[in-house]
């Protein structure tokens, strides 16, 4: 399972299929899966039956999961979409692995 670059709430760009070029937020991160689900990308019209959360039923649109490896981090320090590379430190008293801009070189 190789280990995801990206975290819900992270400010992505995505890389290709039809959304390609849209900036957009990662609502849901699912690392065993390697998919992401992202702010209005990826919109697909699902039929649903009427429950008791939606009454009326009928067609739905919902963003779909796409491939980790299809979005860019942009780095919140310099607002350009770069790879992520990986340091260790400190963050409240525990070692953990830091995420760090290639291009600047920021920690985030």
């Amino acid at each position: 399972m190789p280990k995801m670059n990206v975290k819900k709430g992270d400010k992505v760009v995505v890389l290709s299929g039809k959304d390609k070029g849209k900036e957009s937020v990662v609502l849901r991160a699912m690392p065993a899966e390697g998919k992401v689900v992202c702010e209005g990308v990826a919109v697909v019209k699902k039929a649903t039956k009427p429950n008791a959360q939606n009454q009326q039923g009928g067609i739905i649109e919902k963003e779909a999961a796409i491939d980790a490896s299809n979005v860019m981090l942009i780095c919140p320090s310099c607002g350009k979409p770069t790879r992520v590379g990986h340091k260790s430190g400190e963050l409240n008293g525990k070692k953990t692995a830091i995420r760090v801009c290639k291009k600047c070189g920021a920690e985030f």
